[in-house]
């Protein structure tokens, strides 16, 4: 599978940003997805994840609740939508698919396939 990630951009503290992640291929369905993202001089950090049916989701602790993660198995596309943005926020947000199992993972050993990642900044 292939993935493109977009929707990433500058916006201010506070606003709202929706990203987005698009499969290539036919068995979109069986992939778990997740979002990650590397903040400037950090390492990349887990930010959310959703099973294959999209009837689970898991969230880092410190961004559940101003982030919510969605996917459509029909259009092939996982949905992250971020609220009341803050500077810390800004990064690199990758999306990751991963076809070992169902569990809704937070760690990068359980995603075998990765997109290029979009941009982020938020200013204060």
């Amino acid at each position: 599978v292939q993935l493109q990630a977009s929707g990433g951009g500058l916006v201010q503290a506070g606003d709202s940003l929706r990203l987005s992640c698009i499969a290539s291929g036919r068995t979109f369905d069986t992939y778990i997805i997740g979002w990650f993202r590397r903040a400037p001089g950090k390492v990349r950090e887990f930010v959310a994840a959703i099973s294959r049916s999209g009837s689970s989701a898991v969230y880092a602790d410190h961004l559940q609740g101003r982030f919510t993660i969605s996917r459509d198995n029909a259009k092939n596309t996982v949905t992250l939508q971020m609220y009341s943005l803050k500077s810390e926020d800004t990064a690199v947000y990758y999306c990751a698919a991963g076809d070992y199992s169902d569990y809704v993972s937070r760690t990068e050993p359980r995603y075998n396939y990765w997109g290029q990642g979009t941009l982020v900044t938020v200013s204060s």
